[in-house]
């Protein structure tokens, strides 16, 4: 019983971001709500590190790289709340959300985040499927005879 309550603990992380920076990240279906603080480098996503949260290589160099293209890797700590899609979107969202704070925080930034298209929302979301075909743009087979 008291293992459960100190999981329970460890689950809730309380986190100091009162002197951040507030963005909103999307991408498909996908909302990151990110906090950003000047820190160690440490990521927080859903209350646990991004390195637990996303078991990808891709996902977790995805999320890193407006840390790297600014030269900072360790100069900032991150708070996300992600919501939506899968994990593919809600990286794609994070680093949206990341990048939008990373200009708050310094406007200088803005032109090397932008020539890498990562303050930009991807604009990108799947095709509804249409009547009187089987998917979105896939129809059902032809038969001549």
């Amino acid at each position: 019983m008291e293992n459960t309550q100190l999981d329970n603990n460890k689950s809730k992380l309380k986190l100091d971001f009162k002197d951040s920076k507030y963005a909103t990240g999307r991408r498909k279906t996908s909302i990151a709500k990110v906090w950003l603080k000047k820190g160690s480098g440490k990521i927080y996503v859903n209350g646990k590190l991004f390195s637990d949260y996303f078991v990808s290589e891709n996902h977790k160099m995805q999320i890193t790289r407006p840390f790297d293209i600014i030269n900072q890797p360790t100069a900032y700590d991150v708070k996300c709340s992600v919501s939506g899609g899968g994990h593919t979107g809600q990286a794609g969202a994070m680093v949206h959300g990341i990048s939008k704070a990373l200009v708050l925080f310094d406007e200088n930034l803005k032109t090397t985040l932008k020539t890498q298209n990562l303050t930009t929302r991807d604009p990108r979301a799947v095709e509804r499927k249409k009547p009187g075909r089987r998917k979105a743009r896939r129809s059902f087979q032809f038969s001549k005879r």
